[in-house]
């Protein structure tokens, strides 16, 4: 726990409460006895009235108003000493006084001291004191804190994490895959250290940057290189901290953010997710967010309004670029919108280099090879990847990373965990023959990616599994390459109704039909590649504040959609014909490679290809 005056405060004020009543209900009482707990012992009133007959009693002190007396007595029951006793008066006792002057007893009345007054002026002035004392410093901090009364809960204060130079421990040097974000950010952060370069030619700094790309890429790490390498003022904080439930606060933050910002010019402002805050206004069902849209025009008033922020430069970062406001993405806000997209292959291996340093990776294991067997992983993929081998390596009680352990995080990222190896051989035997069905059909056709491995190692839900290894351009496919895809997600199927025939075919084909009429279905509908024409009848884009597919509204007329339809059914059919074809003329290699597969369980894609070279020639077209 962080101690301070507030947390010293807060935890004071109970104890005290607790501290005044106890003060009341059981100490003052304690005090006002202090002064009448002198005797030894007790006596009841009545046998006070016989030690006076029988003249034991020698002195008695009269106190609390003669409620209480203190005696001296002696006598035999007492052991012939003089003892102190204490005994309770009742309130009317008129005849006792005449007793004590009739048996020459010493008598004396004590009058009540006024400590009482002094214990009850602590209890019921110094404590109750105290207390107000203690909120009024509570109240004064809290108001100090969130910039006057009424805030004492500080809804419109920013929640900006502020550093004034900012210690990541990132610099660029350990941002790799990104070079061209990098080198923008670099030119930034020389802008900030020596602006006279750029202002010698008249050159102005741009007001904000925008950082779009899929998760995982690096956006926020590239942000923290910034602040490790500008040593300027760092603020940063995410967009889902500017909305709160009530109208106003988060307008209010942003304000507050800008106003913090000004006083340490010139700084960096990092807005993470930018997208909680900076969608589209006027949009979704039942209207828009009346907080969140306020929240927006601050922000947009702040970062290009009536009013310059000199020397602030606004960093923000989102994977839903499509779905912010396009008065925030004008020049003035946000002048520059850098892209930061998958790494490519040399991205990946300069990814690999930087999260291998600090791990014990096995001489013989080349991180280029585990590059090319990774397109379309993301930096934070890779990343995980070599922790995921790592924690493989560990468990395995080895020292050294090796390309087993790398291979089992592929797998595992991929597909899923690791499953039971099958027992049953007559499911084993018609899963081999699936898989086969795939791998055979993609190493045969000269426009399908190349086989990497075929196994009948259960993973995630799958009870057997074929990979390929993608191209590294995937921006730009044929048509060829589209119709490969579709057979080759065909040939699992295809092969079970060759070999056990139409009343045996199974389920495990549902996947790979979602994928084959998905791929038709775009063929014709969005990439004009069918007799109906080159249209684009179906919309990419889907509306983000609806679900997904609820905005897509069908542009065409009825007798468009039976020929859509139709030729979905077309191309389909032509794929399957053709790769129930290429199964029955290679029904001697499929058996081979079944035995071969059910024996080790995986094949690697090379091994697969030779067994493949000995009875035909590959690659052959559609």
């Amino acid at each position: 726990m962080k101690f301070s005056w507030r947390n010293i405060l807060l935890w004071s004020l109970p104890i005290l409460v607790v501290s005044f009543f106890l003060w009341q209900g059981l100490f003052a009482p304690i005090a006002n006895e202090n002064n009448t707990n002198v005797a030894n012992s007790r006596m009841t009133y009545g046998r006070f009235l016989e030690y006076i007959e029988m003249g034991w009693v020698k002195k008695v002190d009269l106190y609390e108003n003669g409620h209480t007396a203190i005696i001296e007595a002696i006598g035999p029951e007492l052991g012939n000493r003089i003892q102190k006793i204490r005994v309770e008066l009742p309130v009317s006792a008129p005849e006792l006084i005449s007793k004590l002057k009739k048996n020459q007893i010493d008598l004396d009345a004590h009058p009540a001291k006024n400590n009482t007054a002094i214990w009850n002026l602590i209890g019921n002035l110094f404590f109750p004191l105290l207390l107000i004392i203690s909120l009024a410093l509570l109240f004064r901090r809290s108001n100090s804190a969130t910039g006057g009364p009424g805030q004492a809960m500080s809804f419109g204060k920013s929640k900006a994490l502020f550093q004034i130079e900012a210690k990541t421990g990132i610099v660029f040097d350990d941002v790799a895959g990104i070079d061209e974000a990098k080198e923008e950010f670099e030119e930034i952060v020389t802008f900030l250290k020596k602006p006279e370069y750029f202002t010698a030619v008249g050159a102005k700094i741009p007001r904000g940057i925008l950082l779009i790309g899929p998760p995982g890429t690096g956006k926020t790490l590239l942000a923290k290189a910034i602040a490790g390498e500008a040593n300027v003022p760092f603020f940063s904080i995410s967009g889902s901290e500017f909305v709160e439930m009530f109208v106003g606060v988060g307008a209010s933050r942003v304000r507050d953010l800008f106003k913090k910002a000004k006083e340490n010019a010139p700084c960096i402002i990092f807005i993470d997710e930018i997208d909680a805050v900076g969608r589209q206004r006027g949009t979704g069902v039942g209207g828009g967010n009346d907080e969140r849209e306020q929240t927006l025009n601050q922000l947009l008033t702040e970062m290009d309004g009536f009013e310059g922020n000199t020397g602030i430069i606004v960093v923000a970062a989102t994977n839903r670029a499509d779905i912010l406001d396009s008065a925030l993405l004008r020049p003035g806000r946000f002048d520059r919108q850098v892209n930061v997209d998958i790494p490519d292959f040399k991205g990946r291996l300069d990814i690999l280099n930087v999260h291998a340093k600090n791990k014990k990776i096995d001489p013989n294991v080349s991180l280029s090879i585990i590059a090319r067997r990774t397109p379309g992983f993301s930096g934070a993929d890779l990343a995980n990847l070599l922790n995921e081998a790592a924690i493989l390596t560990a468990r395995g009680r080895k020292n050294q990373i090796t390309l087993q352990e790398v291979d089992k995080a592929i797998d595992r990222i991929i597909a899923g965990m690791e499953g039971t190896a099958l027992i049953d051989s007559k499911s084993k035997r018609l899963i081999a023959y699936h898989e086969v069905g795939h791998a055979i059909i993609g190493t045969l056709l000269e426009d399908h990616e190349n086989v990497q491995k075929v196994t009948l190692i259960p993973r995630g839900q799958a009870r057997g599994l074929t990979w390929f290894t993608p191209s590294e351009d995937q921006s730009l496919i044929s048509r060829s390459q589209i119709k490969a895809r579709i057979m080759g997600a065909l040939g699992g199927r295809a092969t079970e109704q060759i070999v056990f025939g139409d009343s045996e075919i199974t389920t495990g084909a549902s996947n790979d039909l979602q994928q084959v009429t998905s791929m038709a279905r775009q063929m014709v509908t969005r990439f004009g590649m069918s007799d109906i024409g080159p249209f684009s009848l179906e919309n990419e884009d889907t509306n983000p504040f609806l679900g997904r597919g609820m905005g897509n509204l069908n542009e065409y007329s009825d007798e468009i959609a039976v020929k859509i339809d139709t030729q979905i059914k077309i191309i389909v059919e032509e794929c399957h014909q053709k790769t129930l074809k290429i199964i029955k003329n290679n029904r001697v290699i499929i058996d081979k490679l079944v035995d071969v597969l059910i024996e080790k369980e995986t094949i690697d894609g090379q091994e697969f290809r030779n067994i493949i070279k000995q009875y035909t020639e590959v690659p052959q077209k559609i």
